[in-house]
């Protein structure tokens, strides 16, 4: 399990309930290193500004992992996090490597409308 603030996937049936039943879901599929900290850190400091927002963890490296590690969206990705924003359950967005609040925000604006 991943040591952050966030609320952590840790089942196949998690994550689907939470791409299921919320419009605009964040997440950050990684481990505790030095890109994907960031990338923790800017979801923990969007929730209250995204109420709208689930944002949520998962680690790379447990089985829950291949519910990201095997998104299409994602098969040419080489640096970890994998960051995927789902739209009412559909991938609107995949990123990699680490994001600063600015990038993040962008997404967000562009993709979730906020």
């Amino acid at each position: 399990m991943l040591d952050t603030n966030l609320k952590h996937i840790t089942t196949d049936e998690e994550f689907k309930s939470v791409i299921e039943e919320n419009e605009n879901v964040m997440i950050c599929c990684g481990r505790m290193g030095p890109m994907c900290l960031p990338v923790y850190d800017v979801m923990e400091n969007f929730e209250s500004r995204y109420p709208d927002v689930t944002f949520r963890d998962m680690a790379f490296d447990e089985p829950v992992g291949h519910n990201i590690r095997d998104l299409e969206e994602v098969q040419s990705f080489m640096g970890l996090p994998f960051t995927v924003y789902f739209k009412n359950g559909k991938v609107v967005e995949a990123t990699s490597s680490v994001q600063n609040k600015a990038q993040v925000a962008e997404i967000i604006k562009n993709k979730f409308g906020k």
